[in-house]
């Protein structure tokens, strides 16, 4: 039996997919080849987003032109949410929903330089604009003596970078009384032997952390580890006190700035991703302009910009707010893009010249190979296979 899985979304749904196909593999299955028709398909779907749903259907609509015999399965998040809409399309066969009562450990195998791995699933916030939580369910996580085991295998297997994922992984320990610093420290002291008895080198990554659980403690650990990357992606979503306050977020703008006042004085050097919403409900021509200013004054590497859309049994359709025109949601978004372009275009001009350890990546692009530098600086070089998962200082 041929099989393929196709994932939309998170890095959170990419370790699922992952470790999903390692199972079939191992239960007589065979990964279905690039443009060969296979006879079961899986779609990993993602609802954060209207345009998700939208790229959900279209890949559903493809999938089964490709595939006209297969039998054709959806999971994930969309899946969880509107399992009847799914059910309804004569392209699927069947809809099967991710348990939401116990964590369910997940890790990627199909890059040989960099393993998502999952540590925390599910959220207790319950923002005002987010469906997530009725998706993914409550926070839980493995013990941290499992993950390190994941981790310790990860390792062994080959990967050079590990990329801690999850829904709220600063939540982590919630369920198993344990706390994220905690796992970051025994993360770091992992020791990996190769064949010949060397120590293996790798990094880690921490992905999307809130900013009220991205604790001082936390940055000062990263900033004096000896393998966690000085790379940070942290959600702010308004630059307006008064949105945050309607987003039921957790913290302020003061709480924010201060964050990355912490880590521009420890790692200067450092990758900051922010994630930042537009055309919430709510944000009128003054708090966006404030939003607008705030962000702007950001000593930040990289906007991710996301176009609110209205989601179905969200509280934020129940407030009596402002209602934001498609047409001023899309100009907003492009402003945030543009502000984006000129953080990172001199994110890089800052760093231009400086030497850092680089993790060259497989892929052979018309004889050139890229890489990443621990501060997440793309550089690239002609291909080499010997240099293929491997660190090496150069000049970015």
């Amino acid at each position: 039996m041929k099989v393929r899985i196709v994932t939309l979304g998170c890095k959170l749904n990419f370790a699922e997919s992952s470790a999903l196909m390692n199972t079939l593999l191992s239960r007589g299955y065979e990964r279905a080849k690039d443009g060969e028709e296979a006879d079961v398909v899986i779609v990993n779907t993602c609802t954060v987003t209207d345009t998700a749903d939208h790229k959900d259907r279209q890949a559903i609509h493809r999938l089964r032109r490709e595939n006209p015999n297969a039998r054709l399965i959806v999971t994930g998040c969309y899946a969880r949410l509107k399992p009847q809409e799914i059910a309804q399309m004569v392209e699927v066969d069947h809809v099967v929903q991710k348990p939401l009562e116990r964590f369910v450990p997940a890790r990627s195998k199909d890059d040989r330089t960099r393993c998502f791995l999952k540590v925390q699933d599910g959220c207790n916030y319950f923002c005002t604009y987010c469906t997530i939580p009725m998706a993914r369910g409550r926070s839980r996580n493995a013990p941290i003596s499992e993950v390190v085991q994941q981790a310790r295998l990860a390792l062994q297997e080959g990967a050079k970078e590990i990329v801690l994922t999850g829904v709220n992984i600063g939540d982590f320990g919630r369920s198993t009384n344990e706390q994220f610093i905690d796992l970051v420290k025994a993360l770091d002291d992992i020791t990996v032997y190769d064949t010949d008895n060397n120590i293996i080198n790798y990094r880690i990554r921490i992905s999307s952390c809130e900013p009220n659980l991205l604790l001082d403690d936390i940055i000062r650990f990263v900033a004096s580890s000896e393998h966690f990357a000085p790379h940070f992606h942290i959600p702010l979503q308004s630059g307006s006190d008064e949105m945050l306050r309607i987003m039921h977020r957790h913290y302020d703008t003061a709480l924010f700035a201060e964050r990355i006042h912490t880590i521009r004085q420890l790692m200067p050097h450092a990758f900051i991703g922010v994630d930042c919403m537009v055309g919430v409900r709510g944000e009128t021509e003054q708090r966006w302009n404030e939003y607008l200013r705030f962000v702007e004054g950001l000593e930040v590497s990289q906007l991710h910009v996301f176009t609110y859309s209205e989601r179905a049994n969200t509280r934020m359709l129940t407030m009596p707010l402002e209602v934001v025109s498609q047409q001023e949601r899309d100009r907003r978004s492009h402003i945030l893009h543009k502000v984006s372009e000129n953080k990172l275009r001199q994110f890089y001009l800052k760093h231009q010249g400086e030497q850092r350890w680089v993790l060259w990546e497989s892929r052979n692009n018309r004889g050139q190979m890229f890489g990443f530098s621990d501060n997440y600086i793309k550089v690239s070089r002609p291909f080499s296979q010997d240099k293929v998962n491997t660190f090496e200082l150069v000049a970015l």
